[in-house]
């Protein structure tokens, strides 16, 4: 049975819930208190990796059982986690997917590829797995996140008109 597939038996059918890698500590209330089983269907995940949660130092109230576990407590948990787990960038880095770390692009050399008009992407090739990497950034911080990179800066045209070589894409006589 594949993720997000319809559970049918005795009676009843059920949706499972998609895993997710990373959960969100927002959908954690803070005023409520949660037992193993109730964080792991909160998550989507197995009693298993809540109780290695636990092991690994997130809060229970008192010792006994049932375990409970403060929402506020289990908020903080997954919220330090995930800055455990981060990686910023220094000026002129831009972060590989594939390797896991902000590099420098190969030749210290970028293109912006604008997405509007105050916000782009910083495209450049990781030099160790030959890679694209992608850095978003707005023209207002460009300054900031170059670095000693060159950037280069396409020229769009922005008529058909103005263009070397208009492309004819007409029936028309």
């Amino acid at each position: 049975m594949k993720q997000g597939d319809v559970r049918r038996g005795q009676g009843r059918t059920t949706q499972r819930k998609p895993v997710r890698r990373r959960p969100n500590p927002r959908l954690a209330k803070i005023h409520r208190s949660y037992t193993v089983d109730e964080v792991a269907r909160l998550f989507g995940l197995h009693k298993n990796s809540v109780r290695q949660w636990i092991k690994k130092g997130l809060v229970v109230i008192g010792g006994k059982r049932p375990i409970l576990i403060h929402g506020h407590d289990l908020q903080s948990f997954l919220e330090a986690r995930r800055q455990q787990h981060k990686r910023t960038c220094q000026p002129g880095q831009i972060y590989c997917v594939r390797c896991h770390a902000p590099k420098r692009p190969a030749t210290d050399w970028a293109e912006y590829k604008p997405l509007t008009e105050t916000l782009g992407n910083l495209v450049g090739i990781c030099p160790d797995c030959d890679g694209i990497i992608n850095r978003c950034v707005s023209l207002a911080k460009l300054g900031q996140v170059r670095g000693s990179l060159d950037i280069a800066f396409p020229l769009a045209f922005r008529h058909i008109g103005e263009s070397h070589n208009p492309s004819v894409n007409s029936d028309l006589p």
